[in-house]
């Protein structure tokens, strides 16, 4: 897909968060201790309509990576509902395959187990809303690895493009770590391009723009 139908896509994309009050603009303090005029939260999506759109946003960025893939798994908690609506989304276009997650703790009844859903096996894309730490992305990478299966690459909603202690991005380390793509929808410097559109158009105020400028010529 040529960069312009990326960038077209990517703010659309945006547009959408922020009517979903996924992604909003003010103080917000992170789980790190780092302040940020920015914050992203995919729970705020609670409409089946919303999670509709969502899943055919993943679904584009999907196939226009162009990715071979076997099964979709969501992390818990936040990845499960992204990767069900991911699934439908790839189905109305002709693409079926399996959905899997994980519990946060073992089933000790019942089937019993980790995992839920599709047999995690062959190539498997995880799909998540935003790398931070990316803990639950690696707890992911663990299980599939116990089950022999490979990872084919991930898909996240949101690339904050901030750098760690190494100096690089925590997607670009992801990417190292599992040798496979790590694919995101959007990222910090499209929400900064929409926001300047939307600060011109009277929408949002300078000094919000500002700080959020500031806050990547400092942390990314």
């Amino acid at each position: 897909m040529p960069r312009e139908a990326n960038r077209l896509q990517a703010s659309k994309f945006i547009e959408f968060l922020v009517e979903q009050k996924v992604l909003q603009f003010g103080e917000f303090t992170l789980k790190s201790g780092r302040v940020s005029p920015y914050f992203f939260n995919v729970g705020s999506v609670n409409l089946g309509s919303a999670y509709a759109q969502l899943g055919e946003a993943y679904a584009g960025a999907i196939l226009a990576a162009d990715i071979q893939f076997d099964v979709l798994f969501g992390p818990a908690y936040k990845g499960i509902p992204i990767a069900v609506a991911t699934s439908i989304a790839l189905a109305h276009r002709g693409v079926l395959v399996g959905v899997a997650y994980n519990r946060k703790e073992a089933k000790d009844h019942g089937e019993g187990g980790v995992l839920v859903g599709a047999e995690v096996s062959g190539r498997v894309l995880l799909i998540d809303d935003v790398l931070t730490s990316g803990k639950a992305i690696r707890e992911a990478v663990g299980l599939i690895a116990q089950q022999g299966a490979s990872i084919a690459g991930a898909v996240i909603a949101l690339d904050r493009q901030e750098r760690d202690e190494s100096g690089d991005t925590a997607v670009a380390n992801l990417a190292v770590e599992i040798a496979a793509p790590v694919i995101s929808i959007a990222n910090l410097a499209d929400v900064i391009q929409y926001l300047d559109s939307q600060v011109q158009g009277g929408e949002y105020s300078a000094k919000i723009f500002a700080k959020v400028q500031n806050y990547r010529s400092e942390f990314c």
